[in-house]
């Protein structure tokens, strides 16, 4: 687990002024890396760090040979088309690059100069995938969540007994992952109402979000070798925001006895930018359960974890209508949540996905699942917010309780708290497009 240095100083700024004001998420504390190029040009993919409103392009700054040890070692890997050669050198190399990067960005930095021209403005990019993802694992970890979903299908016996116990997941798939600007086609599937026996295969009427954090692994592990609570934020790269789109009314008829299938492989989207764990050290929170509750068997506790185990980062959702882009509109919010809240922390979901000797890669993304809190506000998806049949309205006078072809879902997270410096992950958005016949 990291510890507070000097790139985590509230006073440090840089000469890049973008990144010094109050509402920025890419102060020079923060230093997230993406996978870009420039909007309307052949150029490659390679790899980006957010300072304010630009981005340094890793292989103009590669090139010039000003790094040097590991932090030259390391932006030689990042500047990649894809960031994985990069995450799997480990927490050493993440923290040389990191280190430099900040003290050629900070104020009164000697190589402003020859460094300048490597800076490219973050209006003028597009993004990509920030690496090859091989697996997705996603988790439920927020027993909010967990709860108020489970009163709507189970009321008398809402939350399972082993949630308590294990950390619930499920083996999903990474091939329609996209990044923040994906267009989701709404999805065909089966689905059956209450009172038909036969189902009918149809384009889904019940298009939902899933308001989640992506933790992408940076070194893996290898095949029989779990890893223990105190080495797993090692492998831990960092966070982004992950929209994991679900279809709950194919979700409600093909999901027992298996689990997910077609409800859930249609599109997950992440935010560009990936937020090291190293960026999120001031803002770590103490992990505790409460004394009533079953305690973690001991292979998914720690000293460590109960004393900084959380990461407090608040999250946020916002919908934007075809109708509210035509009149011009604000995204409306929708709801809030705190990653605090989790039920288990980011460590036991490694430890405990290797427990059996599972080996995770470079690039694999483990969702934290939907993030909820206790109040109302704190919801994490539509059928929360609706309960599935109670519509809300958007400031053009629509309603809605599902999401409706048109919408776009926005995503945003930050750190925020009195002494330390904001800490943003950008914005991670989807727009749900009309479905394509399977017949077309």
């Amino acid at each position: 687990m990291y510890t507070m240095n000097e790139t985590h100083d509230p006073n440090r700024r840089s000469w890049v002024s973008s990144a010094n004001t109050a509402e920025t998420d890419f102060t020079i504390q923060n230093l997230p890396f993406a996978v870009f190029r420039r909007k309307n040009t052949s150029e490659i993919f390679r790899g980006g760090v957010a300072i304010g409103d630009q981005i340094v392009d890793l292989l103009q700054l590669d090139s010039k040979g000003i790094l040097g040890g590991d932090a030259a070692q390391a932006a030689a890997e990042a500047c990649k088309p894809q960031l994985n050669d990069f995450m799997n050198l480990g927490p050493r190399y993440w923290s040389a690059l990191r280190l430099a990067l900040s003290n050629l960005l900070k104020q009164g930095a000697d190589s402003t100069g020859p460094f300048a021209d490597c800076l490219q403005p973050q209006t003028e990019a597009e993004y990509h995938l920030p690496c090859q993802i091989g697996d997705f694992t996603d988790f439920y970890t927020s027993i909010y969540h967990a709860t108020k979903v489970g009163k709507l299908f189970r009321p008398e016996n809402p939350l399972l007994p082993n949630y308590k116990w294990v950390p619930i997941g499920y083996h999903g798939r990474a091939s329609s992952f996209g990044v923040s600007g994906q267009d989701i086609h709404r999805p065909w599937g089966q689905t059956r109402a209450p009172d038909v026996t036969d189902p009918v295969f149809s384009p889904c009427k019940r298009v939902d979000f899933e308001l989640e954090l992506g933790a992408f692994i940076g070194s893996g592990n290898a095949l029989g070798q779990p890893i223990a609570m105190g080495e797993a934020e090692n492998h831990i790269f960092g966070l982004s925001l992950l929209n994991d789109w679900s279809a709950r009314d194919i979700q409600a008829w093909e999901y027992q006895p298996l689990g997910p299938f077609l409800a859930k492989s249609f599109a997950s989207t992440i935010s560009p930018w990936i937020v090291t764990l190293e960026a999120l050290a001031p803002y770590r929170a103490p992990f505790a359960r409460d004394p009533q509750d079953p305690q973690p068997l001991p292979y998914l506790d720690s000293n460590q974890n109960s004393e900084s185990g959380h990461i407090d980062i608040n999250l946020q959702v916002y919908i934007q209508s075809e109708h509210m882009r035509q009149q011009q509109i604000t995204p409306h919010k929708l709801s809030i949540a705190q990653f605090a809240n989790s039920y288990w922390t980011l460590a036991q979901l490694v430890a405990h996905h290797t427990s059996n000797g599972c080996n995770l890669n470079t690039g694999d993304i483990l969702g934290t699942g939907t993030q909820s809190g206790p109040s109302e506000e704190e919801s994490g998806a539509m059928i929360e917010i609706t309960k599935g049949k109670i519509p809300i309205s958007l400031p053009s006078g629509e309603e809605r309780v599902f999401l409706e072809d048109g919408d776009t879902i926005i995503f945003k997270g930050f750190c925020e708290k009195a002494g330390f410096s904001r800490i943003g992950f950008g914005e991670c958005s989807g727009t749900i497009l009309p479905a394509i016949s399977p017949d077309h």
